[in-house]
C-alpha cells in the first residue's frame, strides 16, 4: 500500500520543490563561506527533516483534518498559545519577538500558525459552500483569523500579518464571496491598516514602509536595503557573476544575503537567467497546486490547495518585490530558499497535506 501511494506523489510538485531547495542551498554556501559556515550545516537539516515529514504527512490520512473538528481546533489553540509565549518569553530579533530560541536553533510560530489558518478556513467554508455568500460567514471566518493577527502585529510582523489577510481573502473569495462584500473587505483592511499603523508599527518598520517609494532620499540609512539589492540583481547581467563571486553579497554590502535577500543573492551571481528560473520553478509550483484543487472531489481540499497556493505566491511576490525595490520590506522570506528550519519544515509539512490529497484523489 505504502508503494502503491508513493507513486501516486504529483512528482513534478515534488522536483519543482528539490530544484527551489538546491538553488537556495547553493547560495547559502556561497554566502556561508566568507562568515558563519555553520548556517549552511543547519539549513541542510532542516531539509532534511523537512523532507522526511513531508513523506511522513504524504502517506497520512488529511481526511482527519476535515473530519476532526478537535484535531483541528486542538492545532488551532496551540498556535495561538504560541503566539502569546513568543510575546511573553520570546527573543527579540531585528526589533520583532517572534523567535523561541533554543541555543543555535529557534522557531517562529507564525509559520505554523499560517498552515493552521490555511486548514481552519478550509473546514469551515467546506461546511457552508451552499450558503458561503452570507455576510455572517465571512464575519465568522474573519473571526478565526482576527486573534492571530493582532497577535501577530503585536510581535510586530507586519509582513506576515499581510500574508495572513491575503490568504483569507483568496479562500474566501474562491470559496464564493459577494462582490458587495469584496468592498467591505477592502474597508476593513483600510481600518486594520490605519490601526496598525498609529498604533502598533514601530517607528523603523514605518520608515521601511515609507523608504521603499523614495530609497536614495536616506542612501545610508533606511534606504540602504534596497539600494544595495537592486545594484545587485543589476550587476548579475544576463549570466551572473558566478557562485562565490558576487560583489555585493560576498563583500557585505548586501544585507541579510541568506534570508530576506536572497533573491538578489541569486540574481547577482545567477544572473538574469537564475532568476527566470526560479520564477519558472515558483510557476510550476503553483500551477500543481491549482491543478490538485481543480481535481479534488471535495470542497475542504480544494480551498486547503487553494490557500496553500496563495501563501506561497504572496510570499514569493512580496519577497521579490522588495529585493527588487517594488515593495516595502517587511521581513518575509522566500519560500523553500531562505535560509529558516520553521519556514523549510512547515512549507514542506504543507506539502505533505497536499500531496496526502493529491494520493487519494488519484
Amino acid at each position: 500500500m505504502v508503494r502503491s501511494r508513493i507513486k501516486k506523489i504529483d512528482w513534478p510538485l515534488v522536483v519543482a520543490v528539490l530544484l527551489l531547495v538546491t538553488v537556495g542551498l547553493l547560495s547559502i554556501y556561497s554566502v556561508s563561506q566568507k562568515g558563519e559556515k555553520k548556517i549552511f550545516e543547519r539549513q541542510l537539516i532542516y531539509v532534511v527533516l523537512g523532507f522526511f515529514l513531508f513523506f511522513i504527512f504524504a502517506l497520512f490520512d488529511y481526511r482527519i483534518f476535515r473530519d476532526n473538528n478537535f484535531v483541528l481546533l486542538g492545532l488551532y489553540f496551540f498556535g495561538v498559545a504560541l503566539l502569546v509565549g513568543v510575546l511573553l518569553f520570546g527573543r527579540e530579533i531585528r526589533g520583532a519577538s517572534s523567535w523561541f530560541r533554543i541555543g543555535q536553533w529557534g522557531f517562529e510560530p507564525v509559520e505554523l500558525m499560517k498552515v493552521v489558518v490555511i486548514l481552519v478556513l478550509a473546514k469551515y467554508f467546506s461546511l457552508r459552500h451552499i450558503e458561503v455568500y452570507r455576510l455572517r460567514n465571512l464575519i465568522i471566518s474573519g473571526l478565526y483569523i482576527i486573534i492571530p493577527l493582532v497577535l501577530i502585529l503585536l510581535q510586530p510582523e507586519l509582513g506576515y500579518a499581510l500574508i495572513m489577510i491575503l490568504v483569507w481573502l483568496a479562500v474566501v473569495i474562491v470559496a464564493g464571496i459577494r462582490l458587495k462584500h469584496i468592498f467591505l473587505l477592502v474597508l476593513i483592511g483600510v481600518i486594520v491598516f490605519s490601526v496598525s499603523w498609529f498604533f502598533l508599527l514601530q517607528d523603523y518598520q514605518k520608515e521601511r514602509v515609507i523608504s521603499f517609494i523614495n530609497p536614495h532620499a536616506d542612501p545610508l540609512g533606511e534606504g540602504y536595503h534596497v539600494i544595495q539589492s537592486i545594484i545587485a540583481i543589476g550587476s548579475g547581467k544576463l549570466f551572473g557573476r558566478g557562485l562565490g563571486y558576487g560583489t555585493q553579497s560576498q563583500l557585505d554590502f548586501l544585507p541579510e544575503q541568506h534570508t530576506d535577500f536572497i533573491f538578489a543573492t541569486i540574481a547577482e551571481e545567477w544572473g538574469f537567467l537564475g532568476s527566470v528560473f526560479i520564477l519558472v520553478l515558483f510557476g510550476l509550483l503553483l500551477y500543481r497546486l491549482i491543478k490538485i484543487s481543480l481535481t479534488s472531489s471535495n470542497n475542504f481540499a480544494r480551498l486547503f490547495s487553494i490557500g496553500l497556493a496563495a501563501m506561497f505566491l504572496f510570499q514569493a511576490v512580496i519577497n521579490i518585490g522588495m529585493n527588487m525595490g517594488l515593495l516595502p520590506i517587511v521581513g518575509i522570506p522566500l519560500p523553500f530558499v531562505s535560509y529558516g528550519g520553521s519556514s523549510m519544515v512547515m512549507g514542506f509539512i504543507a506539502l505533505g497535506i497536499i500531496q496526502s490529497i493529491a494520493v487519494r484523489e488519484k
